[in-house]
């Protein structure tokens, strides 16, 4: 039996002052973690049986699906060379040398190591489909380590890899990593949302995120009532109609506009709402080396966007195919021969095609189709009125290069976008043949003809599963307490004696405590000379979903039980306690196994 007297559990009055987020205040106050250095955290005893009971369930459900592997963190530079990634990495990765110089990295992911096992082993169909999987420790030289356990330097991830024959053999893995990502989530009790998203410097093509929304998530995601969800990098919706100023000539028109340069200024100078406006976004993209020779080391690249609306640069940097970075002055006057605050798209050379020389002007879809909107002239102190897309200039290409707005309809059924911070907790990727291609990955199909597997890419932060549960409890919670699941929480039930020095129930409390035990309750026995209050206080800080309190009840024949998942408390017969605790987490785990599908 666990004695809380005898163990290790460091609890905190009060959180340290440079804790930020609700996790990461009740993390070290109820001693799971202590900090060893910025992004680097211990797992003291009660964190560890929380990691421990997540890996466990992860574990499960992924052997339904694949093989566990253990490979190694420390990468030698050539693996990542081939790959391409070590120089794409940049200082996320951290890099060091052996006594001969060698340079070597530790691992942030093992697409590299994974696709080197596959190509020195698999060499025919047959041995297809893969699926393989390890529980590791990650490493990512994070630049701002904060909120917790959720930016950090070192953290632990489940990490999986698919290779398929063919693209089917992919749907066939990427839809058995959906189905056993849900089953994880809803088990460890977690409301999740499945988001559409980018898939940046892993590749690919289809990704998904699972998300949980909380106040402490860096991402921003949208969803619906409908079913829609996707995050901000490919979130689309429908717009409303809007009205479009009634013609003055069939022309675009100069309007001095003297000192007004934003989209707020001139509105209120020519009384129109933004709706009404083309607003220019101008960068330069910094090409990869293999488009150097056909485009150039550094390509202009202009968005027109309606006034009101923001550039989402994820989308952007999709089209554009390269980082990017506002143009300076020189670069403005050379490309619109006009300052800022007056650019516009009329006299504009946009290059014919994404993939031929010169700017590349990109219109948002939101302007497709709108009439008589007010745009830069490219002449200091003047705007044009009357500007008519496609009529007066044309772009190389129309897409969505918007944000969203939260209370747009979502495109496939029309209900308001909720729009909201959420924490990202596990991420499936289609990679396609990225890595098997650079790697020189092959094996031979049906007609003995060499071909190259096709792969996929699948995390779950392990650390994030448990900051998630937290913080979604502690929002419930005003963020002063939390209750963890009973399938991830330390202990499932915690048995307080409120005196000790009363034989009676102390002798209660002993006897309650072994028949949970005996019944596979995983119980925790509070048998500390403290007084109750403090007792109660630890028991709610360290998040233990079920409490037995034995006080003076037990004169007439009771105990207090309460279920702090669902905020009751009600007094039991000591002769029933056993069981009614024991029903209580049975039907709790069953049901979120049901959900599961299980």
């Amino acid at each position: 039996m666990h004695r809380w007297s005898q163990l290790f559990i460091p609890t905190l009055r009060e959180a340290p002052a440079d804790a930020e987020v609700a996790s990461h205040k009740l993390l070290l106050r109820a001693g799971y973690v202590r900090q060893l250095g910025a992004g680097i955290y211990s797992f003291l005893f009660l964190g560890n049986r929380s990691i421990n009971k997540i890996v466990a369930i992860v574990r499960e459900e992924m052997n339904r699906i694949g093989q566990e592997f253990l490979l190694p963190t420390l990468h030698p530079r050539e693996l990542w060379e081939e790959s391409g990634r070590w120089t794409v990495m940049g200082e996320n990765m951290f890099r060091l040398k052996d006594r001969k110089g060698a340079d070597l990295c530790l691992g942030m992911t093992h697409e590299e190591v994974m696709t080197s096992i596959a190509r020195n082993e698999l060499r025919s169909y047959k041995q297809l489909p893969q699926i393989w999987y390890q529980i590791q420790t990650k490493f990512r030289d994070e630049p701002r380590p904060k909120s917790g356990l959720l930016r950090v330097r070192q953290f632990i991830m489940k990490d999986s890899y698919s290779f398929d024959i063919d693209d089917a053999g992919l749907d066939l893995s990427y839809n058995k990593h959906d189905v056993a990502y849900r089953r994880i989530f809803t088990r460890c009790g977690l409301q999740f949302v499945a988001v559409d998203a980018d898939s940046g410097s892993m590749g690919g093509s289809q990704s998904q995120e699972f998300m949980v929304y909380t106040d402490a998530g860096e991402d921003l995601i949208a969803s619906s009532s409908s079913g829609y969800a996707a995050n901000l990098e490919k979130a689309t919706s429908q717009l409303a109609p809007v009205e479009d100023l009634a013609p003055i000539s069939d022309n675009p028109e100069e309007v001095h506009t003297p000192g007004q340069r934003t989209i707020e200024e001139v509105g209120a100078f020519l009384n129109l709402a933004p709706v009404h406006q083309i607003k220019t976004m101008a960068y330069m993209a910094e090409l990869p080396a293999a488009d150097h020779a056909k485009l150039g080391k550094l390509r202009p690249v202009v968005v027109f966007l309606r006034g009101d609306h923001s550039l989402n640069e994820a989308k952007l940097l999709a089209i554009a195919g390269g980082e990017l970075r506002p143009m300076v002055a020189e670069e403005l006057e050379a490309t619109f021969k006009a300052p800022a605050g007056y650019l516009g798209p009329i006299g504009l050379e946009a290059a014919p095609h994404p993939k031929k020389p010169g700017t590349l002007v990109i219109l948002d879809k939101a302007l497709e189709g709108r009439t008589n909107l007010i745009a830069g002239a490219n002449k200091e102190e003047y705007h044009l009125r009357n500007v008519t897309p496609m009529r007066d200039f044309k772009p190389t290409l129309v897409a969505d290069v918007r944000n969203i707005i939260e209370g747009e309809r979502d495109p496939i059924g029309g209900q308001p976008l909720r729009l909201g911070k959420a924490v990202e907790i596990g991420h499936i990727f289609k990679l396609g043949r990225k890595y098997t291609q650079s790697m020189g990955a092959s094996v031979l199909n049906r007609d003995g003809k060499e071909v190259t597997p096709i792969m996929g890419s699948y995390g779950i932060g392990i650390e994030r599963i448990l900051t998630a549960a937290i913080e979604t409890s502690a929002a419930a919670n005003q963020g002063a307490s939390y209750a963890l699941h009973p399938a991830i929480a330390p202990f499932q039930a915690v048995v307080t004696i409120t005196n000790v020095g009363d034989a009676a129930l102390l002798a209660a409390g002993e006897q309650i405590a072994a028949d949970l035990e005996s019944a596979g309750v995983d119980v925790l026995l509070d048998d500390r000379d403290e007084r109750a209050g403090v007792k109660f206080k630890d028991a709610d800080l360290v998040g233990i979903p079920y409490r037995i309190n034995i006080g003076r009840g037990v004169a007439e024949g009771k105990v207090e039980f309460l279920d702090r998942l669902h905020n009751l408390a009600e007094d039991v017969p000591l002769d029933e306690i056993t069981a009614r605790v024991s029903s209580q987490i049975t039907s709790t785990l069953h049901n979120s196994l049901s959900a599961a599908g299980l």
